[in-house]
């Protein structure tokens, strides 16, 4: 690694106001472009906060017409919690994904057809969406890849029941790092929180910086640089790859007894094809592999996953990825998978 990264659990926490927009006056607001591929493709395509702000709706518990913690807000919390906790550096616009679009008209256009109607009579709203904020100035380098530290969060209206009353909102937020070789994001158990459950923006705000201050990044990226120190054969990967896609086919009480593994059957072929493919993370020409490059097959193979699914298929595949490191050792329940 180049150079020590900042210990997120040695900082100071920062009392969040919420602000209903980023004021990008306030800190150093860099809006750095970037060739590669987006952190997840899938069915998303990229859009701007300004038009979350002024082009959407926003969604309501039917029941008492109780309005939801909106995209933009969330996405604006999060922004305002790093540019607090990381008041000294520069900060990256927030790359946002989103899917599912949900479409509508205004009362005045209710007799038109599809085809007539005018932009200002239309509505939407996207039901779900995933955002990463890039802190550009803290990075890592892991087996030649530049990693920068990033902090994103997740919203899926299909987890939530818009049909009942107002109640507690559901989000993901995680902390890690993107590998900017490929723009896969690296994220472990204690950098994310699958189910934050919260009443208003202002506690959204206190759970978001209690994610950020408490994240270990120098032990996150201990762990990460020691997945290169550990190889697999191409006979073992091709051992991965079958017992892999046995794994959801395996009967319930036996599957049990086995690690979670949370890809499907068609990102499972994918890392097989990129084993042999990949420029950046292929074998090596005596076949073999270090888990470095099996743990970036992998988080790539995830970028095709739905956003309400991504998360949690990341962590898991870090997670599994560890997991194979200490089977390598004698010392782990992973082995089935390389057996």
């Amino acid at each position: 690694m180049d150079r020590q990264v900042i210990p997120m659990h040695n900082l100071e926490l920062v009392p969040i106001t919420p602000k209903t927009q980023i004021e990008s006056n306030s800190i150093q607001l860099v809006k750095t472009e970037y060739s590669q591929n987006p952190f997840i493709e899938a069915n998303t395509k990229n859009v701007s906060l300004s038009h979350l702000q002024k082009d959407c709706i926003i969604p309501v518990f039917s029941k008492d017409n109780e309005r939801t913690i909106s995209h933009q807000e969330f996405v604006e919390v999060a922004y305002n919690c790093v540019s607090k906790v990381f008041s000294h550096h520069s900060i990256d616009a927030p790359e946002i994904r989103i899917s599912h679009q949900i479409k509508g008209r205004t009362p005045s256009a209710i007799h038109k057809s599809a085809k007539d109607l005018l932009d200002h009579e239309k509505t939407q709203y996207y039901e779900r969406m995933a955002f990463i904020i890039r802190v550009p100035s803290i990075t890592e380098t892991i087996n030649g890849n530049k990693l920068s530290l990033m902090v994103g969060g997740v919203r899926a209206y299909n987890r939530e029941n818009l049909y009942s009353k107002k109640s507690v909102e559901k989000f993901q937020v995680f902390i890690g790092f993107q590998n900017m070789v490929c723009c896969n994001l690296c994220i472990n158990t204690d950098g994310m929180q699958s189910e934050i459950r919260v009443g208003s923006v202002n506690e959204l705000a206190v759970k978001v910086q209690d994610l950020i201050t408490n994240y270990d990044a120098e032990k996150h990226l201990k762990e990460m640089l020691a997945l290169t120190e550990y190889s697999i054969t191409e006979s073992q990967f091709a051992q991965l790859i079958g017992r892999a896609k046995l794994f959801n086919y395996l009967p319930k009480n036996e599957k049990l007894q086995i690690p979670q593994l949370l890809l499907n059957d068609g990102q499972i072929s994918s890392i097989a094809k990129d084993y042999y493919q990949d420029e950046r993370f292929c074998k090596n020409e005596d076949g073999n592999i270090n888990l470095w490059n099996v743990y970036n097959l992998f988080t790539s193979a995830n970028k095709s996953s739905y956003i309400d699914t991504f998360s949690e298929r990341n962590v898991n595949a870090y997670e599994f990825s560890k997991g194979l490191a200490q089977t390598l050792n004698g010392n782990s329940n992973y082995r089935w998978f390389l057996s």
